[in-house]
């Protein structure tokens, strides 16, 4: 039986729902730090963006979490957008099952299916794309941006994060974990053209994560290095007209 490409990776990633954690730590271990450090410093990033969608209430947004997988992001929108009301949305039925059971009452959760977000449209104010796109096919990205237009509000805000394949060290993690078999990274470039095709505006970049744990002291200067393409991650932030 043919598979879609969305059921091909529900079908990935519903194995590893129950020790997905485990397996991601072991695969960053090199860097020094923990999947946690990673998915809190990308919500510290969004939470000072998101001071721009909404000036009046920077954090009483609403807020769709793309491809949320088992809510390793939910406690730290908790703690720096305190009053967000969070959406988790994924095609994996199985690691949704686990970030509900373990943050019920802490945000909706919706799966995707035939491509579409079960949502209207315009109800967010901002979306949020931890290493998601790496692991949708290039052919099928304008849909997906096309729907996730359609979601945000006019004026709202798309943030994305990826790996940088510009980074030997990433390259390496990447092929050593299991549910990034598949993985096409993307380079920043193409994905701010990406973007752009799809009508985003005000496309930003910005190069994350330079220096591993043990030099972790000298991370005030990534404010500085954001223009530097060596870092291990990177984000394209942008905006719906309107």
């Amino acid at each position: 039986m043919n598979l879609s490409r969305k059921e091909e990776v529900q079908a990935e990633f519903d194995p590893y729902a129950s020790d997905y954690e485990t397996l991601l730590n072991t695969s960053i271990a090199a860097s020094g730090e923990s999947a946690e450090y990673f998915a809190e410093y990308k919500i510290k990033d969004l939470a000072k963006l998101c001071e721009t969608v909404r000036p009046e209430r920077p954090q009483g947004i609403e807020l769709l979490d793309f491809g949320a997988g088992t809510g390793s992001s939910i406690p730290y929108v908790k703690k720096h957008l305190p009053r967000a009301r969070l959406t988790c949305c994924d095609v994996s039925s199985e690691s949704l099952a686990v970030a509900k059971e373990r943050y019920e009452g802490s945000a909706q959760f919706v799966m995707s299916e035939n491509g579409k977000i079960p949502t209207e449209s315009g109800a967010f104010d901002a979306v949020f794309a931890s290493c998601v796109f790496h692991h949708i096919l290039p052919s099928e990205q304008p849909g997906v941006f096309e729907e996730l237009l359609r979601v945000l509000r006019p004026g709202g805000l798309i943030f994305i994060y990826e790996h940088n394949p510009w980074n030997p060290l990433v390259v390496r993690v990447v092929r050593s974990c299991p549910f990034d078999e598949n993985a096409i990274l993307i380079p920043a470039n193409v994905l701010c053209r990406r973007l752009r095709d799809a009508r985003f505006e005000r496309v930003m970049t910005r190069y994350r994560v330079f220096f591993p744990g043990f030099l972790r002291a000298l991370r005030v200067m990534e404010d500085y290095l954001g223009w530097l393409p060596v870092g291990a991650q990177y984000y394209c932030v942008a905006r719906k007209p309107g």
